[in-house]
């Protein structure tokens, strides 16, 4: 059975990080694409970024240069460092793999001072 857990959202002045982690189950994260993406109050979905099997990242151009999706294969679990955190970048936070066929529960971000 697939199960992807987000978890280590928060609440997080402007300028500051979070490192949200996606534990996966059911298949192995190294043989899959996966992606982040978020959803803002009231918005529609936004991809955020994504990894490839080779480890090749891509990002959308709304956090290229703050964000950093990585994986551990060892522990099978996907991560996004978010750094330079804005008001713009808060947001409920989905891994999803690279069909968007499985989805976490999501994970909350605030960013207010």
């Amino acid at each position: 059975q697939v199960q992807l857990v987000e978890s280590g959202g928060g609440l997080v002045q402007p300028g500051g990080s979070l490192r949200l982690s996606c534990a996966v189950s059911g298949f192995t994260l190294s043989s899959y694409f996966m992606n982040w993406v978020r959803q803002a109050p009231g918005k529609g979905l936004e991809w955020v970024s994504e990894i490839n099997k080779d480890g090749d990242t891509t990002y959308a151009d709304s956090v290229k240069g703050r964000f950093t999706i990585s994986r551990d294969n060892a522990k099978n679990t996907l991560y996004l460092q978010m750094n330079s955190l804005k008001p713009d970048d808060a947001a409920v936070y989905y891994c999803s793999d690279g069909a968007f066929a499985f989805w976490g529960q999501g994970t909350q971000v605030s960013v207010s001072s």
